[in-house]
């Protein structure tokens, strides 16, 4: 087997080669680019990394690989081992004759500079960008945070917590602040992990004594990113360490944006005390995507499939159509004209409705949450504190008008029904009454803040 310095660093070249084309470029740079081979003894391949986190990471997730693509240059690799930079410095690790190194070459790489060694972030997916990101009324207020510490980390406002449900941009968000700030303020040091990479990094370091490295680690940032942060509900020592390093990162005035999947005092089993602190700074919540944002962010998807595949023929009407029947989550939105793509890609054939109606029969079938006309009197009856017969009544006194307004509102926009069926189902009232009861909630929400936030919350319940 490969023993010498220069037949180790040809035997990694090859297998970052080939890593490159599996993982990709961003992957290769982000991970396998800190390590190196030092070592091939019989069937096991030695690595160094620069961080205890760095190799556990890489043991985890891409070590089946590299067993695989350094087998191919050495075909008697069966598993590998990635050890630390700095204990490789202070104690060798001893190997067979074959795979020593000469004493005159230094057997690991030389150590990083400190400001690598702070960055060592989560991998941020290239297409999560402000470029990518298509904003609307829904969004618009997490986009402008996200931009402003994007363009001035300044803490101004801190944290900013982001929260929303799943597929609303939270993600897409955080790796856009990101990817800017790497790329505008080189100088700057951002840290990005999810909330269990940080549960498992503290555990890491709790593991091998070296709770000094975490803290240093984590405190040195200007701007620490935490993504999903109700993972760490329930865990106490987790809370403990996370508390403490907010409460340092605050007083340096170092920035923290934080995102959730429900705003922070609605989120079981975190600490008052976390709570409390979450909620200092700017809480933004990302409603779910109208009609409008929806054919908006599926405009912005075609024109970028359309130009690597101008082959594709698309009917503009099959937007409109996923827009209006897939509301639950941007998401399934995208990935449902992903697989339109693939399917006339594969096939040859044009995308019009009567092929996305075959293609995605399921998946239409899966976003068809039937909302009734009463479940819609009982979640409005419930969050006013009305009794059911009160919708229905002929009672007109405003704090039973304007709810049952509130209700037939959400029957027209969620069902299907026609207007004389909504009025039916509110005590057999004309359709000139919803007509009016809809026009008029829709020239509330303008002006009223309070009623737009009870409407759409109500609408999040039912179609959720």
């Amino acid at each position: 087997m490969s023993g010498s310095v220069s037949g180790l660093e040809g035997v990694w070249r090859d297998v970052l080669i080939m890593a490159r084309r599996e993982f990709g470029d961003k992957a290769v740079e982000q991970w396998l680019g800190q390590v190196s081979l030092v070592g091939l003894s019989q069937d096991l391949a030695t690595l160094v990394a620069p961080t205890r986190f760095l190799a556990d990471w890489i043991e985890r997730n891409f070590g089946q690989a590299l067993v695989r693509m350094l087998g191919h240059a050495e075909p008697e690799v069966r598993r590998i081992q990635v050890v630390v930079q700095d204990r490789v410095l202070r104690a060798p690790i001893r190997l067979p004759e074959p795979a020593m190194v000469a004493p005159s070459a230094p057997a690991v790489p030389a150590p990083l500079p400190e400001t690598d060694r702070v960055l060592n972030s989560a991998p941020l997916d290239p297409r999560f960008t402000f470029d990518s990101f298509v904003v609307g009324k829904p969004n618009e207020l997490a986009h402008a945070a996200a931009r402003r510490v994007a363009d001035c980390p300044d803490a101004s406002f801190n944290p900013v917590f982001l929260h929303g449900g799943v597929g609303l941009g939270k993600t897409h968000l955080m790796h856009a602040i990101a990817s800017h700030l790497q790329a505008t303020r080189p100088g700057v040091k951002v840290l990005y992990l999810s909330a269990e990479q940080f549960m498992y990094r503290f555990i890491q370091a709790l593991r091998f004594r070296d709770t000094l490295s975490f803290k240093e680690e984590f405190r040195s940032v200007d701007v620490l990113m935490v993504d999903d942060v109700q993972f760490i509900a329930g865990k106490d020592s987790t809370q403990e360490e996370f508390f403490h390093t907010f409460n340092a990162l605050i007083d340096q005035k170092k920035q923290i944006v934080i995102s959730g999947d429900s705003s922070p005092d609605r989120i079981e089993g975190i600490e008052e005390r976390i709570r409390s602190r979450l909620q200092w700074g700017l809480v933004v919540d990302i409603h779910p995507a109208d009609y409008e944002l929806r054919l908006g962010i599926l405009h912005s998807k075609a024109e970028r499939i359309m130009a690597t595949h101008p082959e594709i023929v698309l009917d503009p009407k099959v937007l409109e159509m996923l827009a209006h029947r897939i509301n639950s989550n941007v998401r399934v939105l995208e990935g449902a004209l992903t697989r339109l793509v693939a399917f006339a890609s594969l096939v040859g054939r044009r995308i019009d409705l009567d092929m996305a109606m075959e293609c995605l029969a399921d998946l239409l079938r899966a976003a068809e949450r039937k909302v009734t006309i009463d479940e819609i009197k009982r979640r409005v009856a419930d969050h006013y504190n009305l009794r059911l017969s009160d919708l229905v009544s002929a009672r007109r006194a405003r704090a039973v008008a304007r709810p049952r307004q509130v209700a037939m509102y959400l029957a027209k926009t969620l069902t299907s029904k026609s207007l004389p069926e909504i009025g039916r189902g509110f005590g057999g009232r004309d359709h000139t009454t919803v007509i009016h009861a809809v026009k008029k909630i829709e020239s509330l929400r303008e002006s009223d803040g309070q009623l737009s936030e009870d409407v759409e919350l109500l609408r999040r319940m039912l179609e959720g």
